[in-house]
């Protein structure tokens, strides 16, 4: 019988030795479970024609021909992706809505002795707990925000808490972007669908007994929008406000934002996209500084008359409790030490 989910932590505790998704690579790539590979018994081109042949000749002769191409890619997954696979193997096979793709794949790979499974109801039963856990089901822990002007180390800071047993869930980090205008980290962002699943498994295995950290963000993280539950929850949640020399964090931003400013172009560019908000004479003096490879001024300058003043104007419209942590300096080492501090006070923030 085809394997029925009835929450997003239901895979793990299924121990499938693999999780084969034989969707076409379009559809993997828009979003796929986690941890799941892709081996296509239709790629791109093959479904658009069966579909075509579908619509336009017959049903029969659409699976006829479908057939005979999933034959074809199944035998050549087989004698590559795995030909290593021993006996005892246990995958688990899905496609859209768990039908013909998923099953055909399954009955061959059942047929050489493999204890191959299907996934009911496929990527859209999944995609269904996803929205489940994201517009139904209450955060699971109480949540603690990490809070403070650009370039405190929000972000590094809560990799360190995650070292030292905190519950954390790095929202950047699952959008790869870090949440300004300069934040694109090279590789495109996942798609919203992907984004959204990423972040219901993450919310599904929290564990509501420990406080949830997470970094202070917009509703919008790059093109990734968050929730509205969490966003919700986000914007009700005690702050942990992280408060840093402007020189400090200047020289912080400099070093963190390197991929940036060793693309002259790019860095350019990102400036060219401020002229609607500033005088055309600050954005000139702030490209001369990215010019002459001045890139802590360049960002102190930022942070005074961009940043610094959006986050006042902010905070200055919430009167949420707000729990200050100055931070000396933003050294590894100093940050190590503030880690420390962070994870003792956490737990009675979040009473």
């Amino acid at each position: 019988m085809p394997v029925t989910l009835t929450s997003l932590t239901d895979l793990a505790r299924h121990g499938f030795d693999e999780i084969i998704d034989v969707r076409a690579p379009a559809e993997y790539a828009e979003d796929h479970l986690p941890g799941a590979i892709n081996l296509p018994v239709l790629d791109d081109a093959e479904r658009a024609r069966v579909g075509t042949i579908y619509k336009q000749v017959a049903p029969f002769a659409a699976r006829k021909i479908g057939a005979a191409l999933v034959a074809r890619n199944a035998a050549r997954h087989i004698e590559e992706a795995l030909a290593d696979k021993p006996g005892g193997w246990r995958p688990l096979v899905h496609c859209w809505r768990g039908g013909q793709r998923s099953g055909s794949f399954a009955l061959i790979l059942g047929q050489i002795g493999w204890r191959v499974e299907t996934l009911a109801g496929g990527y859209k039963a999944w995609r269904g707990l996803v929205l489940r856990e994201l517009t139904e089901t209450p955060l699971r822990a109480p949540l603690v925000l990490l809070d403070g002007n650009t370039g405190s180390a929000k972000t590094e800071l809560l990799a360190r808490l995650a070292q030292r047993g905190v519950q954390v869930i790095d929202l950047e980090g699952l959008a790869n972007h870090r949440g300004s205008l300069f934040g694109g980290r090279g590789a495109p962002q996942p798609s919203q669908r992907m984004f959204e699943g990423r972040l219901a498994h993450a919310l599904a295995a929290l564990d509501p007994n420990r406080p949830l950290v997470v970094e202070a963000e917009s509703a919008m993280i790059g093109q990734c929008r968050l929730p509205p539950v969490l966003w919700r929850a986000m914007t009700q949640a005690p702050r942990i406000e992280l408060e840093a020399h402007r020189a400090d964090r200047a020289a912080y931003l400099a070093r963190a934002y390197q991929d940036v400013t060793t693309d002259p172009a790019r860095l350019l560019a990102t400036l060219d996209q401020l002229r609607p908000y500033h005088p055309a004479k600050r954005i000139e003096t702030w490209q001369a500084l990215a010019a002459a490879g001045a890139f802590a001024d360049l960002a102190e300058a930022l942070m005074q008359h961009h940043y610094d003043p959006r986050y006042a104007k902010h905070r200055a419209r919430s009167d949420l409790p707000r729990d200050t942590f100055p931070l000396a300096a933003l050294s590894p080492e100093a940050l190590d030490r503030a880690a420390d501090a962070l994870a003792r006070r956490i737990p009675e923030i979040a009473r």
